[in-house]
């Protein structure tokens, strides 16, 4: 394996990662009310709830990120 295949594997998985995410904050946003209806049925969650829950998960997911792929794409950026 070979730096450059992993430098771009590493970009490639941050933007599908970013891609999800936006995907993720875009459908609370606009589809906010479906999306608690749903969840509704299957938990009781107040909406306040709902909202840490999903803020929370994506703070989390965006520490993943940046951790698990633009750390290690920076230190291969800085050692080549």
């Amino acid at each position: 394996m070979t730096v450059e295949l992993i430098r771009d594997f590493l970009v490639w998985c941050a933007v599908i990662n970013y891609g999800i995410l936006l995907i993720w904050f875009l459908a609370l946003k606009y589809w906010r009310d479906l999306i608690y209806g749903l969840h509704g049925r299957w938990f009781r969650l107040s909406i306040e709830q709902f909202d840490m829950l999903h803020y929370g998960g994506m703070a989390i997911y965006k520490i993943g990120i940046i951790l698990f792929n633009l750390v290690p794409l920076i230190a291969i950026l800085i050692i080549t």
